[in-house]
């Protein structure tokens, strides 16, 4: 097994756990109703373990559509019992993945349940059935703080942070008075198109949500807790090369040119030197080039055929390009296009953009929410989280919720080496966002619904 956590990190995990949010050291910061909230949490913490277990030795990589249905089969009965309405929307016709999972929790309460909040979140992981890490297991030399498996923190420590939450504000009594959606899709890390299939139920549940919470992994750099604001947008692309095969002593010549494989080397070089610009990324992901070239069917590979002495007539590249807005996207993509335009002699080329995720921006809104979680933080004695910034994280599935609510990202289980072998999670940060999520749940239903988030918890 290759376990990708540095020395250090380990040694930070094991030796700096968090301080604990016990009732009897924060008991006169906390409300009767909230405390009852952190002795619930502390009281299932053990059994939230066993199931964080159960999930990652299931395989859910996106396309085992059996492995995530098995996820839905154990996360829909602990919804059931906490009073959800449930539902499974199949998605195998439409978009050739699984489906999702979505909960409604009406709020029973007259006069109004303070903000209505959309709970996100999703049941697969990178990590297929051919994959070879597919076990929990605890990391040795971490006095047993640190677990290893596929998609332990990305996000089935999410899932378990959400479902604690939720059990922490029904033991206390007050779910009956929230109104709370959920939807759990099982194509996030691989998503089905169209994608306004694809996030249909998710649009929908935030059109009618006044906050979302994405339970995606936590960020912790250095020690400090972070609090995620935005997400960049993504978007796929696909450039295919062409040239004039032959002998290659006759490659620069009037008659064959310059050959496909010079022809895609000029514009990704290109991409490297006049693209650069604040919060943007694009990445190459995959090269073929030769006489022939061939992409797989799952675009993960392909083959090429040539010779060292014949000019080849076909390259390919596939890559992404991340950005911070629509707007950036969107101007970038036309100078790619203008790149790719200017062919080196008998070349050609062009560039085809595949559906985009769409960006999150750092609204006030969101800041607003972050004011308020940490808010959150002063009442459990633990440190103000900062602001993160969008380039440490990648695209999510609350960008489609961006449009219609406020929103945070990244309130899920907090590790290390996400979508790679060896993939971590802090065990000990299941409990303490737990406890942030449910009482920041509970205090979103206690606000004026009527009110922005921006009028409730100003900038000083």
């Amino acid at each position: 097994m290759i376990i990708s956590l540095r020395s250090f990190h380990i040694a930070f995990a094991t030796l700096a756990c968090f301080v604990s949010t016990s009732v009897s050291a924060q008991g006169q910061q906390l409300s009767p109703v909230e405390q009852a909230m952190v002795r619930s949490v502390d009281a299932n913490n053990a059994d939230a373990l066993k199931l964080l277990e159960k999930l990652v030795n299931i395989n859910s990589g996106t396309m085992s559509l059996d492995g995530v249905r098995a996820v839905k089969d154990v996360m829909q009965p602990q919804l059931d019992a906490l009073g959800f309405k449930t539902r499974w929307v199949s998605m195998e016709e439409a978009t050739h993945r699984a489906g999702d999972l979505v909960a409604e929790h009406p709020c029973s309460k007259s006069g109004g349940c303070g903000k209505r909040i959309l709970l996100i979140g999703h049941m697969d992981t990178v990590f297929e059935k051919d994959s070879p890490f597919q076990k929990y297991e605890i990391v040795a030399g971490t006095n047993g703080n640190v677990a290893t498996g596929p998609g332990v923190n990305d996000m089935k420590g999410g899932l378990v942070v959400m479902l604690t939450a939720l059990k922490a504000i029904k033991d206390a009594g007050t779910l009956d008075k929230a109104d709370i959606k959920i939807v759990l899709s099982g194509d996030e890390e691989r998503t089905g198109q169209p994608l306004a299939l694809a996030r249909r139920d998710m649009i929908d549940a935030a059109k009618h949500s006044d906050v979302s919470l994405e339970f995606e992994t936590a960020v912790r750099i250095d020690g400090v807790d972070y609090g995620s604001l935005s997400r960049r947008g993504s978007i796929t692309w696909k450039i295919e090369a062409t040239g004039e095969t032959g002998h290659s002593s006759q490659i620069f010549g009037t008659t064959k040119g310059y050959g496909a494989i010079y022809e895609l080397t000029r514009i990704l070089d290109a991409f490297r030197q006049q693209l650069p610009e604040a919060g943007l990324t694009y990445s190459v992901g995959l090269i073929l080039g030769g006489v022939s070239e061939k992409q797989n069917p799952t675009e993960t590979g392909g083959e090429a055929t040539g010779k060292a002495n014949i000019i080849p007539a076909q390259a390919l590249a596939i890559g992404d390009l991340r950005a911070l807005s629509n707007e950036q996207a969107e101007r970038v993509q036309k100078k790619m296009e203008a790149i790719v335009a200017q062919h080196l002699p008998k070349t050609g080329a062009k560039i085809t953009f595949n559906e985009a995720y769409p960006s999150m921006p750092a609204t006030e809104g969101n800041r607003a929410l972050l004011r308020m979680l940490n808010g959150v933080n002063s009442s459990l004695g633990l440190p103000q989280m900062p602001e993160l910034d969008p380039m440490r994280r990648g695209a999510g599935d609350i960008a489609f919720a961006a449009p219609y609510t406020d929103g945070l990202v990244g309130v899920g289980a907090d590790g290390d080496g996400a979508h790679a072998p060896g993939e971590t999670v802090f065990l000990d940060s299941i409990a303490k966002q737990a406890k942030r999520d449910a009482l920041l749940m509970y205090r979103l239903t206690q606000v004026d619904g009527g009110k922005k988030m921006v009028e409730l918890f100003p900038a000083k």
